[in-house]
């Protein structure tokens, strides 16, 4: 028992009594040394200030070293099952993956759309169809359709190269950087625990952080094929005004006809192949130009009287002319018309009016006009004494 006793008093002192080199362990400076410590943090910091200054080939070149050197450390399991702990104790929230959330709304009406116009899909130029039934019905089959639908192609084919080379470039940052993220996550995987779903759900974020720059691409180009549309397809745009010379003919017709201006389909159909226009559009135009005189009725009636004179000047001349050529006709204009003609002069005010008009004595008319506006007849009708040339052999 005795023995005993002095066995365990012995080893109690012995662990009493440092060990060789203890002593001398704890006399090294720098063990607990608040000096030391502040020395190495400064030390830290400042290799952490440094990072900034520091080219990209320098910081890899470093981080290789380093990584190594970690990886090669003999307290890296012990470092892992440390920030293991760490991790089970904070009990990180993440989402559960496996629900996946809904495809956004706007971004689905932007594809349907992108499909239906032929700028998405994989078939090139596969709304060709589709615009040249469109602007075949808002043209109505005129031959400057063909040049439209032309354009309207090449505009859509070049909206289409624009989309599909962003949408590549965009796919590509977008799969570039999400790789480069995986591989760095699981690079540090290998120090820190970073679970599969981890990856997954970065991933996911950044993918839908990307999605507003596809959707950015996505309604400007659809932006710009309506604006393509309403200038090229819209068919309530597609009223085109005429030409000159197609309106000059219409107005015509319009004010020669005034007191009936309802042409017949006989006159419809030359009209349309004077102006290089169909039917309809004749139709249209009539209609149209029935509910503007009967609502300005004042400016028609000078557009009347312009197109009236416009007409008289044209066959005065036309009778000077035969005059000219031939004197000794009966229908020269050197002899002084009867009296009775005196009387008609008012019948070309009225066809004016679309009262009274007869498109057969438009010569005469125009020619009695013409005459009476320079002197050849008195208001009321009588030749004038005055103002007429007569020649000497009439007057003998």
């Amino acid at each position: 028992m005795d023995d005993q006793q002095r066995l365990m008093h012995s080893q109690a002192m012995a662990s009493v009594v440092p060990q060789p080199g203890a002593y001398d362990a704890m006399q090294q400076p720098g063990v607990g040394d608040p000096d030391q410590r502040k020395q190495e943090i400064g030390d830290v910091l400042q290799q952490i200030m440094t990072i900034t200054d520091q080219s990209l080939d320098e910081a890899q070149a470093r981080s290789v070293d380093r990584k190594h050197t970690l990886n090669c450390h003999r307290m890296k399991p012990a470092l892992f099952s440390v920030l293991c702990e760490i991790k089970e104790k904070t009990v990180l929230s993440i989402r559960n993956t496996q629900e996946e959330e809904p495809p956004d709304p706007q971004l689905m009406r932007l594809d349907n759309m992108l499909i239906a116009e032929g700028v998405a899909g994989p078939e090139k130029g596969g709304g060709s169809s589709a615009a040249a039934s469109a602007t075949a019905a808002a043209s109505g089959g005129q031959p400057e359709s063909a040049i439209e639908h032309s354009d309207y192609r090449a505009k859509l084919a070049q909206i289409r190269q624009i989309y599909h080379t962003e949408l590549e470039k965009y796919e590509q940052a977008c799969n570039e950087f999400t790789t480069h993220v995986v591989n760095l996550l699981r690079e540090q995987s290998r120090t820190r625990p970073i679970a599969p779903k981890e990856i997954e759900r970065m991933v996911a974020i950044i993918r839908k952080k990307f999605s507003a720059i596809e959707m950015q691409l996505k309604q400007s180009t659809c932006e710009a094929v309506m604006i393509l549309r309403s200038r090229f397809l819209d068919a309530r745009r597609k009223r085109r005004n005429f030409s000159k010379q197609s309106s000059e003919v219409l107005n015509e017709y319009f004010y020669s006809h005034l007191s009936n201006p309802y042409p017949s389909e006989e006159a419809k159909e030359e009209l349309a192949r004077k102006c290089g226009i169909s039917v309809s559009q004749v139709s249209n135009w009539f209609g149209n130009k029935r509910i503007r005189y009967k609502k300005n009725i004042g400016k028609a009636q000078e557009e009347a009287n312009l197109y009236a004179a416009k007409a008289a000047s044209a066959a005065s001349a036309q009778q000077l002319v035969q005059a000219v050529s031939d004197p000794s006709s009966p229908g020269s204009g050197y002899g002084l018309p009867s009296q009775g003609m005196g009387g008609q002069q008012g019948g070309m005010y009225m066809s004016l009016n679309g009262d009274n008009y007869q498109g057969g004595d438009n010569s005469v008319s125009a020619l009695r006009h013409v005459i009476a506006q320079t002197g050849g007849y008195n208001s009321d009708g009588t030749p004038s004494s005055v103002g007429m040339y007569d020649p000497p052999m009439q007057n003998q």
